[in-house]
């Protein structure tokens, strides 16, 4: 949660090896998760009215300064 929090986006929070943040696929896409205490993951989305895209169509991690906690979870 402190790096959460301290993080500016998404992309400085992707640089962390301890987060192990990554995009979700299937019925989870346009979600994200990063490592809370294993075996426990955070589920997390984009929190902007408009979601910030790269000229590709996908996510621009350096423009999402805000995030929402769907869920802590084990999914495995």
């Amino acid at each position: 949660m402190t790096q959460l929090a301290a993080a500016s986006n998404l992309a400085g929070l992707s640089k962390l090896p301890a987060t192990r943040l990554h995009p979700l696929l299937g019925d989870k896409k346009g979600k994200l998760s990063l490592d809370v205490k294993h075996p426990d993951r955070m589920l997390i989305e984009p929190d902007h009215p408009q979601l910030p895209l790269k000229e590709d169509g996908g996510l621009d991690w350096a423009k999402v300064t805000k995030v929402k906690i769907l869920e802590i979870t084990d999914p495995h």
